[in-house]
């Protein structure tokens, strides 16, 4: 257990080189004891290097790791508390399932009886109740990710570490075993840390998001905080869609995108009049419905091509002085409005869902 007020798992400053390689800079983290944390970000942002520095995998340059207020630091991995399923899932093909499962617990000498039933347990537990005496090969994808999962919690870690245990998977068997997984660990408590570089797994699953990039930490926040209020142009442009624009500070809340002029609310402190800005804005924010008595930041557009998805369709617009756009539109707002390629109709940019940065911040 951890002392009360302490982080489950503290990193501070860390960093890793691998030769002139940069892997891992001055990293510093806190992560709360049953959180979830996602490591989001493009590969080689340092995301599978961070999660290998914690499980001992890689030993980092500088800086220190503590679980639980024990100092990891330089253990090796047989020493340290964790659990850990891997993309490949990396389960013994010479061993059925129970052997799979078993593996720790037999190496470290529990005795028979006790085995046998947490593997039971454990079967039970991801769904593949008596399929002790299967082997890896006899069992799909999804079906062996399972089985790496329960082997990693066969030993009741107090940490579990997952890296990109979905990416081999179909989408569909992918969205199901990610809502498992989610709530195996809600049952469980048990602090989870996993990699990914697909940004709806980190969304849906994590409790906070750590996006990474060039082996720093950008931001971390809620799955809501990252999407809603992106701390720089970088995550913007990483988690979700989102349209950009280069502009200039005109005056105090006021925006001008060549001859546009665009009010916004919150702009970044320190920016002066004249200086140079990203502005973002989701497809999903920009407004179809109801512009015609709303005058702040109401534009003429027409719509290029419309591309049917599914549940919603998603525009491309051009706007006065040829500023191109993406917009999603509802299915219900294409079908009431009669919205094709071709169409010319008014959007309006909410001042409040505007983002604005300073110049490549």
């Amino acid at each position: 257990m951890t002392a009360a007020g302490e982080p489950y798992l503290r990193i501070t400053g860390v960093t890793k080189r691998f030769g002139e390689i940069v892997a891992l800079r001055d990293v510093t983290l806190d992560v709360e004891e049953g959180e979830f944390i996602c490591f989001l970000g493009p590969s080689g942002c340092g995301k599978t290097t961070l999660l290998r520095a914690i499980a001992g995998l890689e030993i980092q340059n500088h800086g220190r790791i503590f679980q639980a207020g024990r100092d990891i630091s330089a253990l090796e991995p047989s020493r340290r508390d964790f659990g850990i399923v891997f993309q490949s899932y990396a389960l013994f093909p010479n061993l059925n399932v129970a052997r799979n499962i078993a593996y720790g617990l037999v190496s470290r000498r529990d005795n028979k009886a006790a085995v046998a039933a947490r593997v039971t347990e454990l079967l039970d537990m991801v769904g593949l109740p008596g399929s002790e005496k299967r082997y890896p090969a006899q069992l799909s994808g999804g079906q062996q990710q399972r089985v790496a999962l329960a082997r990693a919690l066969a030993t009741s870690p107090g940490l579990l570490l997952l890296d990109e245990p979905l990416s081999a998977l179909d989408a569909r068997v992918r969205v199901h075993l990610r809502h498992e997984i989610k709530q195996l660990q809600r049952r469980l408590g048990v602090t989870t840390v996993m990699v990914t570089h697909d940004q709806e797994e980190a969304l849906t699953m994590a409790d906070r998001i750590v996006v990474m990039n060039e082996g720093r930490i950008e931001q971390i926040g809620t799955p809501q905080d990252i999407y809603r209020r992106p701390a720089n142009a970088f995550v913007a442009d990483f988690v979700g869609a989102m349209n950009f624009l280069d502009g200039v500070l005109d005056e105090a809340g006021a925006l001008r995108v060549g001859a546009l002029t665009l009010e916004c609310d919150g702009v970044l402190d320190g920016l002066g009049r004249g200086d140079p800005v990203t502005i973002c804005i989701r497809p999903e924010d920009i407004v179809v419905r109801d512009t015609g008595a709303v005058r702040q930041n109401a534009l003429a557009a027409k719509i290029d091509t419309l591309e049917f998805l599914g549940s919603f369709c998603r525009g491309s617009l051009r706007l006065d002085g040829d500023i191109a756009l993406i917009c999603d539109f509802s299915i219900n707002a294409v079908r009431d409005l009669g919205l094709e390629a071709g169409t010319s109709l008014q959007v309006m940019l909410p001042a409040g869902r505007l983002r604005v940065y300073a110049k490549d911040a």
